[in-house]
């Protein structure tokens, strides 16, 4: 992944001259949701939304055309947030599902399904003994997890990921926190799918303004993407270099910006 490098800066400092540029144009927005809208948690299952930030992106959604961009499969993000007349891309991007359930599937991914099939299998079996470890099937990906993996044995958990990636020159890994993805060798990726539904948003530059916040390094593709087209946000305690614009800290700051994009949003139709 090739990127622009740069130092974020506070995005609540900078609020006040976003304002303007936020208010003047219509504003796409695009959200991760594990460790963005919910905590990273140590397994999968407990990245549970509470009410409060649903009610908060379910307000967000009357205001403006919001997508939710995950690396969980869509139907599983689709059931945690249960918020309707929104995007929802899963699998990294390669199944997309618009407001109104269409679904759209990378042909190339949906070939490869059963590949990706059978090396859930192999890697399931491969990481059975080792504690902690969990292999998620994502529908067109694979999350082999390691957060609950002790130090020792997460030598296992990398070289299972490896040896299975050695017999599928088709598929490649990336990384994630404390986790390995496994995904098809296909030109596709969070940027892709933030590209994909601006054009069927019909994405005007003199008109349109997007906004992606996520945590992770795959969301970097996207932070990428809207380069010239709007910005990112990244959610981390800790500054690093990133593709994004502006940093916040944590989900409650999450929400704060998502409040603060409704707030701007009820101003501007008083006026």
């Amino acid at each position: 992944m090739v990127y622009s490098e740069k130092q974020p800066v506070d995005f609540f400092q900078h609020l006040d001259e976003l304002r303007n540029q936020l208010a003047q144009k219509d504003v796409f927005v695009f959200l991760d949701y594990d460790g963005t809208l919910t905590p990273i948690v140590d397994t999968p299952d407990l990245a549970v939304l509470s009410q409060e930030m649903r009610e908060t992106v379910r307000r967000l959604s009357k205001g403006y055309k919001v997508s939710i961009v995950s690396g969980r499969a869509t139907d599983d993000v689709r059931s945690k947030v249960q918020v309707d007349g929104i995007f929802f891309a899963g699998s990294h991007g390669f199944e997309i599902v618009d407001p109104d359930g269409n679904v759209e599937i990378s042909k190339e991914a949906q070939a490869i399904r059963p590949v990706i099939d059978e090396v859930h299998e192999k890697l399931s079996a491969r990481l059975k003994d080792v504690k902690g470890a969990l292999v998620e099937h994502v529908k067109y990906t694979i999350s082999a997890h390691y957060r609950l993996v002790c130090d020792e044995d997460f030598p296992k958990v990398e070289k299972a990921v490896e040896d299975i990636l050695s017999e599928y020159p088709h598929l490649r890994k990336t990384n994630g926190k404390k986790v390995f993805e496994i995904r098809p060798r296909i030109d596709w990726h969070k940027g892709k799918a933030v590209e994909w539904i601006l054009k069927v948003l019909g994405y005007r530059p003199d008109e349109h303004l997007a906004v992606y916040i996520g945590d992770d390094v795959t969301d970097e593709d996207a932070f990428v993407a809207l380069e010239g087209k709007g910005f990112g946000i990244l959610v981390a305690e800790e500054p690093r270099m990133s593709g994004a614009s502006y940093l916040i800290k944590n989900i409650q700051d999450v929400k704060k910006v998502l409040e603060a994009l409704i707030r701007i949003k009820e101003e501007r139709l008083k006026i």
